[in-house]
């Protein structure tokens, strides 16, 4: 741990499967659902529209059955968080109740969206993930292991190899992913610097 931020080595818990390649920050969080002050409250809305019907009914989404209702790790396919940049959809995921993603690919802004929040993103083969996600699909109680440092996804007897980016593997063990924490627990030296800097009067621009 680094002053305050935690390190994420490790992530269990049970899973919840999404399927399709070039799932979208808008299919996740849709846009109407942008319009508010703060992020609380956005779990509620997120893959609102494929979970909901037009007459704002449930559908048989993955996310509305109860057997994944207190899944916290998302096993998704390929491209997934493709699509515009909104910090939103991982906000919304995070307030679901995920803390980690497994999945064959991210894209990239959302990726580096999920590590601001301590979300690993970990990826595995093609092949791999749709085992995965057929055997959550028959074991939805049971748990998957998601290790960072190791960058392995165990479940049942099997232990896939996985990959995690190398920046952001250091992040999340190192305790160094949450950069507003880390200022905020270094105070003293930022208004010490602050102080020395020419252009600052008395610690205050």
């Amino acid at each position: 741990m680094s002053d305050g931020v935690p390190s994420v080595t490790r992530v269990s818990g049970t899973a919840v499967p999404i399927r399709g390649n070039d799932i979208d920050t808008d299919q996740i969080i849709p846009a109407r659902f942008l319009k508010v002050v703060s992020f609380e409250g956005l779990g509620q809305f997120a893959f609102f529209d494929q979970r909901y019907d037009e007459a704002d009914e449930p559908t048989d989404h993955p996310m509305n059955r109860p057997r994944h209702e207190d899944a916290n790790v998302l096993v998704v396919n390929a491209n997934f968080g493709c699509g515009s940049s909104r910090e939103h959809a991982p906000q919304a995921l995070m307030r679901w109740g995920i803390d980690a993603i497994v999945g064959e690919s991210f894209a990239e802004i959302f990726a580096g969206n999920c590590l601001s929040l301590g979300i690993p993103t970990v990826t595995a083969s093609a092949e791999e993930i749709t085992a995965l996600q057929e055997w959550v699909d028959g074991n939805p109680d049971e748990e998957v292991t998601v290790d960072i440092e190791a960058e392995t996804v165990t479940y049942s007897d099997n232990t896939v190899d996985a990959t995690v980016g190398e920046g952001q593997r250091t992040a999340l063990v190192d305790g160094i992913w949450d950069t507003t924490a880390l200022m905020r627990s270094n105070q003293a030296a930022i208004d010490a610097t602050a102080t020395d800097l020419p252009y600052v009067d008395g610690g205050q621009p």
